[in-house]
């Protein structure tokens, strides 16, 4: 029993509420739970109660038995009566209202049997197709019936109080009992095993005959039966714990042992193969390991088993601090100093020669097995043996810590080697013969490797040419010749002189390796520190082409039974493989045994589903279509995987459709976690592993959803947004009202600025003007003599004239428009083109124009001071500029106007530009004037010999503003000449 994995959960520990009375498994994968208050569902990790539909209960609250039918239904038979439960919907069976029901049996046609227990009469009643039908009326079954059985060759067996009964086939058949039976199982022969107060019986040839139990002297009072699939016979006593008999052993698991109590009442066997037993005080699981142990228990002298050998013969021997054991057929044959010749009880290391002769060493002397003794030898001093090697010569090494290295040839020692020969000063806990090259490995305690032959080392290796670090506690040669070496840095692999590491860094659980062995498929097993782990060859194969290569391993850690070592004994062999493949090691206590080539395997993917949810801490069944309500902030969602072998290896991953971009890992977590998740639809998935890595990739799911709330809804965002584009398109207009005030003010100020001079220069100056030709007339016509003073007045009179004109034309420019049509660019490039032919032939620039977007209309004062700054930055590029090319785009834009000029000529001194203009000239200030006048940027951009580019830029809401600015036009135009 030791050797089975075991657990228990107990009512102290308040894993449940209320004593078990009967357990069953759904198909589903739930276990469930009968109790005193109620009925539970366990996942091997929590025990959750289970509630009927709101409205409905149960018979009763006591749970007497349990069945789980191949079509999914629960059948729950309680103190007062019976029930079912499938798809959500609990159904009663008025028949057996009152009646405790106390067994549940489905036979192989599907029907329901229950066993019940009345006053007067019990009754044995058959449920099929929803009907039901019973049996006892006339008092045959006593009181009830409390054990129901069918046998392998479908015969139904139903114990009661009266005795036994073969229900069917054919007519119903009583076989009287001394005793109630308690139970029934089927035994080894086919026929019945029936348990009672006074022990167990087996009917056999219609007769009860005393089933006696393997081992002398066991008496047991049991209360229930279970025959495994294995074959074993498990016993619940009424107060001896649980009793376990496989292969003519019995042996016994109580309290006293870790079970959760004395009184085991129902045992039960759920789909994974593991047995579930409930006790008086709690549930108990057993498994089976992966790796078992043999210990005292199975007949060692002692627990400290410090080496290990596998013989020719099929034997094992351990040595342990007391006394040699040696295994053979799961016996256990002991030899000690007294009884056998040994020199001392307390045996280090172990070797087999190619004689066949067994080599043990102790701190008293060295002795080897023949004809059932061991004969004593001589010339190897007293102390500490690590290791032995030899070949098939009749050649044999031993390490000795205090002496150094002996070779010995025929059992005579004909070389001792001091390890300070060697250029050591620790000794070799592993020593390891090279069939192939003659030599001896050595393995030092304070680490490094070396290859000794013929009284020389040939080679060594340590930390600095790439061997792992530490102690090296193992060596093993492959069939090539590699050499292998496990340290306390890893395992190490020597071939042809090159030497690499394979560590944690290549995927390894961790680094210490106690020892290496290669299995007959050819996978490697590495004792470490973390546990067992096995490699397969193509995987190291990998790894020796690319030391880069991560490998992939198979890790067993305590849950598979492996009880890990922080340091081992140093004794040889640590490892052994027996003639049957099975490798043989050395734990804490006792000697753990593997069997590569059967090694449990979980095929079951696990079934997953999914709990609940509780959304701000209220709980939602976890059903399709769940609508959450809005402003959820923390989302829990519970889920399960349905694999009772290890629960706690089960693996998970999720994913929350419309959240998460990939799948979560939840390594054994069953809880996924959200906040403030956005309104709309989701989907939850996950999916799970089993303690073997098998995935059930289906997995659960569920949809639901976050209500928005009103705020979030789609018509309040979109009023939202119509309101704050609304708001925008407000502020816009409000933005415009504001730039044409302002451009307004600005214009009437210049509008009756130019007005007021118009009238000033029209009443005062050219008034003037006239009133001195007047007098320059009168004078030439008083001038008669001097013709040449005459005709020289008459010229003055003439420039006075035409500046009168001049006035007069810059009267009417100041009231209106410079330009005749409002087509600016035409204006401009005939502006252009008559700065092109005053200039010389040969020096004028070539003129080039494009316009970009339709021609719009532009108010008359903006129209003109856009023209006279084009043709002031005309006139500086066609006569002071020097260029060979002239360009002016202009751009009609929904957004602004847009008027760029650019040459290629010697451009603007930098330090004028950065001046603003030329000190006692107006053309640079002038443009930027008119520009900030009509509401424009005006920049300008130059640098020596390559030119200068202007641009002007013009918010559409201005320069397109017409009525207003057409209206300023119109008033300023009615000034009177």
């Amino acid at each position: 029993m030791n050797q089975y994995e075991h657990k228990a959960w107990t009512l102290r520990e308040g894993f449940f509420k209320g004593t078990i009375i009967s357990i069953g498994q759904t198909p589903d994968g739930y276990l469930w739970l009968g109790t005193e208050f109620g009925l539970l569902h366990f996942d091997g990790v929590r025990s959750v109660p289970w509630q009927p539909p709101a409205g409905e209960h149960l018979p009763d609250s006591f749970i007497r038995s349990l069945l789980a039918a191949r079509d999914g239904r629960l059948w729950i038979g309680t103190n007062k009566g019976l029930a079912s439960w499938k798809d959500g919907k609990l159904t009663h069976y008025p028949e057996l209202a009152g009646w405790s029901v106390q067994d549940l049996l489905e036979d192989r046609e599907g029907t329901v049997w229950a066993g019940v227990y009345g006053n007067p009469n019990g009754r044995l009643c058959a449920i099929e197709s929803g009907r039901v039908k019973c049996y006892g009326e006339d008092g045959s079954l006593g009181h009830g019936v409390s054990s129901l059985y069918e046998g392998s060759r479908g015969d139904l067996w139903a114990g009661a109080t009266t005795g036994l009964w073969r229900w069917k086939p054919g007519p119903p058949k009583l076989y009287p009992m001394e005793d109630p039976v308690q139970a029934l199982t089927e035994g080894d022969n086919g026929g019945s095993l029936i348990a009672t107060h006074l022990g167990i019986t087996q009917l056999v040839d219609g007769k009860a005959k005393a089933f006696p139990l393997p081992g002398p002297g066991r008496q047991v009072n049991p209360r229930a039966l279970l025959r495994d699939r294995d074959g074993g016979l498990w016993i619940g006593t009424q107060n001896g714990g649980l009793v376990h008999v496989h292969h003519g052993r019995t042996d016994a698991f109580a309290r006293s042992d870790g079970l959760s109590g004395d009184l085991a009442r129902t045992l039960f066997e759920d789909r994974e193969g593991n047995i579930w037993v409930v006790t008086s005080d709690g549930l108990d699981r057993f498994r089976d390991f992966a790796i078992s142990t043999i210990s005292v228990k199975q007949g060692l002298s002692n627990g400290t088993v410090v080496s290990v050998l596998a013989a020719s013969d099929g034997s094992v021997w351990l040595g342990t601090v007391d006394g040699l054991n040696r295994w053979n057929g799961g016996q256990v044959k002991i030899y000690r100093r007294r009884s056998s010749g040994l020199p001392d009880d307390n045996v280090e290391s172990l070797f087999q020669d190619g004689g066949g002769r067994i080599w043990v060493s102790m701190r008293r002397g060295i002795a080897y097995f023949r004809s059932g003794r061991f004969i004593p030898m001589s010339g190897v001093p007293a102390g500490q043996v690590f290791s032995k090697a030899g070949d098939g010569a009749g050649n044999l090494w031993i390490s000795s810590q205090e002496s150094g290295l002996f070779h010995l040839l025929e059992g005579n020692v004909v070389e001792q080697i001091p390890w300070t020969r060697l250029g050591r000063v620790f000794w070799a806990d592993a020593i390891l013969y090279d069939p192939l090259q003659g030599g001896l490995w050595l393995g030092f305690h304070d680490g490094g490797v070396a290859y000794f032959k013929d009284g020389q080392v040939r080679a060594s290796y340590a930390t600095a040419d790439g061997l792992g670090e530490g102690r090296v506690s193992d060596l093993q040669l492959d069939r090539d010749g590699t050499l292998w070496a496990a340290t306390e840095g890893g395992l190490s692999r020597v071939k042809n002189g090159r030497v690499a590491t394979l560590s944690s860094k290549n995927g390894l659980p961790c680094d210490t390796v106690h020892w290496v062995m290669e299995d007959d498929d050819h996978s490697f097993w590495l004792y470490t520190v973390c546990g067992l782990v096995r490699i397969a060859r193509t995987e190291l194969e990998a790894w020796a082409s690319t030391s880069k290569h991560t490998i992939q391993v198979v890790v067993f850690d305590n849950s598979e039974g492996v009880r890990s070592r922080s340091i081992t004994s140093g004794y040889s062999p640590s490892v052994a493989k027996s003639a049957d493949g099975k490798l043989w090691f050395l734990p804490n206590d006792g000697v753990s045994v593997v069997d590569p080539r059967h090694l449990p395997f979980n095929k079951l993917p696990p079934p997953v589903h999914i709990e609940q949810i509780t959304a701000d801490r209220k709980t939602y069944d976890a059903s399709s279509k769940l609508r959450l309500p809005p402003l959820v902030r923390d989302l829990e969602i519970d889920y399960t995987a349905l694999s009772l072998v290890a629960p706690e290896k089960n693996r998970f991953k999720y994913k929350l459709e419309g959240y998460d971009r990939d799948w979560q890992e939840a390594a054994n977590r069953r809880q996924a976690f959200y906040t403030n998740l956005s309104p709309r639809n989701y989907r939850f998935r996950v999916i799970a592993s089993n303690n073997s890595g098998v995935w059930n990739e289906a997995g659960a799911s569920f949809d639901f959803s976050v209500a928005p709330a009103y705020y979030q809804n789609t018509w309040f965002r979109l009023s939202c947004g119509a309101a704050f584009l609304a708001l925008l398109g407000g502020l816009y207009q409000l933005r415009l009202r504001y730039l044409k005030h302002e451009f307004n003010v600005r214009l009437e100020a210049r509008v009756g600025e130019r007005t007021r001079i118009a009238r000033d220069f029209h009443d005062t100056l050219l008034q003037s003007f006239h009133g001195v030709l007047l007098m320059l007339s009168v004078v030439a016509h008083r001038i008669k003599d001097s013709p040449e003073a005459k005709e020289q007045l008459e010229s003055i009179v003439q420039q006075a004239r035409k500046a009168v004109t001049e006035g007069r034309d810059a009267v009417q420019g100041l009231r209106s428009s410079t330009l005749v049509a409002n087509d600016l660019a035409q204006a401009i490039t005939t502006f252009g083109e008559g700065l092109a032919t005053d200039q010389n032939a040969g020096t004028s620039p070539d003129f080039h124009v494009r316009v970009e977007g339709a021609s719009r209309d532009l108010p008359p004062l903006i129209r003109d001071e856009v023209y006279r700054i084009a043709g002031e930055a005309l006139r500086n590029a066609f006569r002071h500029a020097q260029a060979k090319r002239v360009e002016m785009d202009l751009h009609y834009d929904r957004r602004q106007l847009r008027l760029r000029i650019r040459d290629d000529g010697k451009g603007i001194d930098p330090q004028v530009l950065g001046a603003g203009g030329r000190p006692g000239h107006h053309g640079l200030p002038g443009m930027r004037e008119r520009a900030e006048l009509v509401g424009g940027q005006l920049a300008v951009w130059s640098e020596p010999d390559t030119g200068t580019e202007i641009e002007l830029t013009i918010p559409a809401a201005i320069a397109y503003a017409k009525a207003s600015v057409a209206r300023h036009s119109t008033a300023s135009g009615q000034a009177s000449d």
